[in-house]
């Protein structure tokens, strides 16, 4: 009897499986992907793989299924799409602007920040937000960027012998995160001197972290999380509130320093909170509003973690990743530095203007080089809210599609041969025979109106670190080549490994 009750409980469960699956299952009859399970769908395909096979993976299911393909993991459909039509419809749209389920896991850090937030709260906050961007505001934070990367050469001195094999990320790490305190929040937290802070070190744990939730799915599930890996979800939780006072503290010194000007009726003084005054993201936000009334200290802290997240992460990887590029290209390197002197002279300690920065044009290709074949956010997600019709193609409500950049800027048709690092090709953004690229089949910095809104502040820093370094140092092939991995940006696994030695000015060959 207690089997047969088990049989019929089996298949209660597969009846009711195919019933919760069926109208989206009949809605992409026509999109092909892999053979699935009863219940499971297709989770167990992703069971054994490491975050280094994650990426391979996806490749080849696209390579087999084509531009568009669903899978099911347990009752969630998710679709990859590829094809540059389709994303071009996606990205461009006003109403696709939900971020998917993966994206839930940063709430406990960044709540609902411009990442991650949605509606009128999107649309408020970045309407709030993008002139904090304005180039003469960016003008301001060059300076900053300046400063960092030569607080970061000073460092570097000390591993530039011609002979020792550097993991260059750490290092890029540190000063990423100092330069987006200071403009995001409009104070020094001096990581690259003193990285055992407890921000800077809650801010590296957090974010390793948020990559290992990101791998392994089971771990998304915050009471698995705090079941299974307590000693790893104890200091979690406690690093998050770590960052959680900080920020408030800072928050609270701004807003009563501000208040006390106004009531005052002082002008802003030359220095505050220990740092030359400037527009900090933090100054916005507190002299902002929604609908008539001043943001929250809670509304505040969502967008500035938000910035100290993405400001840091993304830009210090695609940094690691230009870098050792790089350092396996001499000519690209020659080119470089002999750019470079044009714009700049052989002061090395002369500091760039934003001018400067601009007038870099090979420096930009190398850059957008780089970011095609590595882009750190290799993946887009959006979650459709009702039944979309894609060019064509029917996709039902609740679906997770996931734009493949990655895959997109790799494909030979756009991209003849697209494995290899030519910085040249940007000069001309076009595919052979001079046909114009369609804007969506590059897009590492996303598109349309969810593109990345800091994308003008990453390239200057890219650019102003990438000089500094090449000014002082000659980057060296030495040590592993990249491993990348994906976690929730794309990152190496062995970091971005080459060797230094001093630059001399006065040799013909430079390189």
């Amino acid at each position: 009897m207690f089997i047969e009750l088990l049989l019929l409980l089996f298949a209660l469960i597969i009846l009711g499986d195919y019933l919760l699956k069926k109208r989206r299952n009949d809605m992409i009859h026509y999109m092909p992907g892999p053979k699935t399970l009863p219940v499971l769908g297709n989770a167990l395909m992703y069971h054994g793989k490491s975050k280094a096979d994650i990426m391979d993976f996806i490749i080849s299911n696209s390579q087999k299924y084509g531009t568009l393909y669903r899978v099911w993991v347990l009752n969630q459909l998710a679709v990859l799409c590829c094809d540059p039509a389709d994303v071009e419809v996606l990205l461009s749209s006003t109403k696709y602007i939900k971020k998917n389920n993966f994206y839930d896991l940063l709430h406990v850090w960044l709540g609902a920040g411009l990442l991650v937030s949605n509606g009128h709260k999107w649309h408020s906050r970045r309407k709030i937000i993008t002139p904090t961007f304005h180039f003469k505001i960016l003008e301001q934070f060059v300076e900053i960027y300046d400063q960092q990367s030569a607080v970061l050469v000073k460092k570097l001195e000390q591993y530039a012998d011609g002979k020792t094999v550097l993991n260059i990320a750490p290092l890029i790490c540190l000063m990423a995160l100092d330069v987006i305190a200071e403009t995001a929040m409009g104070t020094k937290i001096n990581a690259q001197t003193n990285p055992q802070l407890p921000y800077v070190s809650a801010v590296i744990s957090v974010t390793d972290m948020f990559a290992k939730r990101f791998i392994h799915a089971w771990q998304r599930f915050d009471w698995l999380f705090r079941l299974f890996s307590r000693k790893e979800a104890k200091l979690f939780y406690a690093n998050i509130e770590l960052l959680h006072d900080f920020t408030d503290h800072i928050i609270v010194e701004r807003r009563a320093a501000l208040e006390q000007k106004l009531t005052a009726n002082e002008p802003a003084t030359e220095t505050e909170l220990g740092v030359k005054r400037r527009m900090a993201l933090l100054d916005v936000l507190l002299q902002s509003t929604i609908d008539g009334k001043p943001l929250s200290n809670e509304d505040i802290r969502e967008e500035v973690d938000t910035f100290m997240f993405e400001g840091h992460d993304t830009t210090s990887n695609a940094l690691t990743f230009c870098l050792h590029l790089i350092s396996r290209h001499p000519m690209v390197q020659a080119k470089l530095f002999e750019e470079i002197r044009d714009v700049l002279g052989d002061d090395k300690e002369r500091p760039v203007t934003q001018r400067d920065l601009i007038e870099l044009k090979y420096m930009e290709c190398v850059i957008k080089e780089s970011l095609r074949l590595y882009p750190t956010v290799p993946l887009i997600g959006r979650n459709f809210e009702e039944d979309v019709n894609l060019r064509g193609k029917m996709i039902p409500a609740g679906t997770n599609i996931t734009v493949g950049i990655y895959i997109m800027q790799r494909n030979p048709k756009y991209f003849p041969e697209p494995d290899a690092f030519r910085p040249e090709r940007f000069l001309n953004e076009s595919v052979e025979g001079g046909e114009k690229l369609n804007p969506y089949i590059y897009v590492p910095f996303s598109a349309g109106p969810r593109n990345c809104i800091g994308q003008k502040f990453a390239m200057l820093e890219m650019k102003s670190t990438i000089s500094k370094i090449l000014r002082h140092f000659e980057l060296l092939p030495l040590g592993e080549e990249l491993r990348p991995v994906l976690s929730i940006v794309l990152r190496s696994e062995n970091g971005g490994q080459l060797g230094l030695k001093p630059r001399n000015y006065a040799a013909t060959n430079t390189i």
